[in-house]
């Protein structure tokens, strides 16, 4: 549109693009949102029971006990259920130092760049490009006039269609403000925003996710480091009991009271539990490093003292099953993966109708520059383009029907995680409870040895049984010893997984809402790690 007479008509006719402006904005806020509606699908098919199958209160005999009331969660440091100061301590560190976590984090701060970059697309984009332009233009171009160098016929110097031995020269500076715009008719930009928001949601369940699973290793590691030193214990006690027997069989060989296969025997007990004393250092060495790397630190710059496990497992309060959907981190994220998913077959599904571009520039434009700000040097322009596709050979549908797929695989992916994350609890809720059974079990046997040992002993310094019969009795007293030390870590540990298997101190309460990844972070957030 051009201004004929800019005294005129300057006021009717430059409202004219605003009001276009006006009316396209009221156009895209009524526009539709194409695409499914999303609605979470059934987890399973079936309503989860009343209770676990193998929760203890199914058990009326069972050793182990749960927390009461049923319906308890725990919440945050689910670790200090432990009462294990040292533990504790490891675990903060963790939650700090762990590159692991690290790494989660920055992919959630990256998920939210991303939400941002999208919405970004709901407004117009605006610029300026400034330019200068000197030229000339070449001496020997005549018109078919026969107009050249030397004059001749036609309008002549004074004309401006004449050109000089020099050629002719021009200047244009121009300072032109640019304003496009795509407007979101049928949601494409809706549905991909919300798309990332989903996804940044799952990103943050993933980081909690990642977050209890270094948490609960830790833990693992840990009372399998005091296990080593429980086992250390016991090795060497032995060790101590078995130099004093080796003692009695020399003295019983000098006096002749005893032969020497029995001196040889003693011998032979005595360096086997040496050589499992020192054995226990392997294991121990491993866990503890496992450890260094938890917490972000060396291995060559840590170390723990030697401590055996005292603790035992504590009432873990298990809620219900109905509740475990919203206590897990990696259920939460498999769900907004649907999510993400369903809005994506919106973003394809926009593709069937028309875009529509606005788009409007002005500015400045002259050959001199102390005229480039003069009213008379303005110049604009407004307009806009609509597009629609009409052969694609079924490209669209293609891309529809690959995003369909794509939402029902991450159902069935959704529905595994749940069904796998029951299976989990209930694994843990039979091993807590049938290794405390157990336990006590041992703990029989264990005492029985002890008094074995004792008889046997005896009976050995009395001439009536061979020494033989003692090497017998107390292996029998180690290797049940050395069960029930493994069995006690091995509850510990079931314990730590239970938790892990129950989502820890984690619940969907805590997930950031859409609103909430959209926001900008804080600058620590976002700064360049040195």
């Amino acid at each position: 549109m051009l201004l004929t007479d800019p005294h005129k008509n300057r006021r009717v006719s430059e409202t004219k693009p605003i009001t276009y402006l006006v009316t396209a904005l009221c156009l895209a806020l009524s526009a539709c949102r194409v695409g499914p509606k999303y609605h979470v699908p059934p987890a399973t098919a079936q309503a989860p029971p009343a209770t676990y199958k193998e929760s203890p209160q199914n058990y009326p005999d069972s050793d182990w006990k749960i927390a009461q009331p049923d319906d308890a969660m725990l919440r945050g440091k689910w670790w200090e259920i432990f009462n294990d100061p040292e533990l504790n301590g490891l675990e903060d560190q963790l939650n700090i130092n762990n590159q692991n976590i690290k790494q989660f984090f920055q992919n959630f701060m990256e998920a939210r760049a991303i939400v941002r970059e999208a919405r970004s697309q709901l407004w117009p984009t605006f610029g300026v490009a400034p330019s200068f332009t000197r030229s000339r233009s070449s001496a020997n171009l005549t018109n078919e006039t026969g107009i050249g160098s030397s004059g001749g016929t036609g309008t002549g110097s004074s004309g401006t269609n004449t050109t000089t031995a020099a050629g002719r020269q021009s200047t244009i500076e121009s300072l032109p403000f640019e304003l496009s715009w795509e407007p979101d008719l049928w949601g494409k930009v809706r549905n991909t925003i919300s798309s990332d928001q989903y996804a940044a949601q799952m990103s943050a369940a993933e980081l909690e996710n990642e977050r209890l699973t270094e948490q609960a290793s830790l833990a693992e590691f840990f009372f399998e480091l005091r296990g080593q030193d429980a086992l250390q214990k016991i090795l060497d006690d032995t060790v101590e009991a078995d130099k004093k027997a080796l003692e009695v069989t020399e003295n019983a060989y000098k006096t002749g009271v005893d032969d020497e296969i029995s001196v040889v025997q003693a011998q032979n007990t005595l360096q086997n539990a040496e050589a499992a004393a020192t054995n226990i250092g392997v294991a121990r060495a491993q866990f503890e490093h496992a450890i260094a790397m938890l917490i972000g630190k060396a291995a060559s710059n840590f170390s723990l003292p030697v401590r055996p496990v005292t603790v035992i497992a504590p009432p873990i309060p298990i809620g219900v099953p109905s509740q475990l959907l919203e206590r897990r981190p990696d259920i939460a994220a498999a769900e907004r993966t649907m999510a993400s998913a369903n809005a994506q077959i919106g973003v394809a599904t926009a593709a069937f109708y028309p875009d529509l571009t606005l788009t409007a520039e002005g500015g400045t434009e002259s050959s001199t520059l102390k005229h480039l700000f003069d009213w008379p040097s303005r110049f604009w322009s407004i307009g806009g383009t609509a597009s629609e596709t009409i052969f694609d050979a079924g490209l669209r549908r293609a891309t529809v029907d690959q995003f369909v797929a794509t939402y029902n695989a991450d159902v069935a992916s959704y529905r595994q995680t749940v069904i796998v994350a029951f299976q989990q609890v209930e694994d843990e809720l039979a091993a807590t409870r049938i290794l405390a059974h157990q336990i006590n079990q041992q703990q029989a046997a264990v005492n029985s040895a002890t008094r074995y040992v004792e008889l046997e002993t005896n009976r050995y310094k009395m001439g009536i049984d061979p020494y033989v019969d003692v090497v017998t009795a107390q292996t029998t007293l180690l290797t049940d010893q050395e069960t029930f030390a493994t069995l006690h870590v091995q509850q510990m540990t079931a314990a730590v997984e239970l938790i892990e298997a129950l989502g820890g101190g984690w619940d969907k309460s805590q997930l950031p809402t859409p609103a909430q990844v959209s926001q900008k972070p804080d600058k620590a957030a976002t700064a360049i790690q040195q």
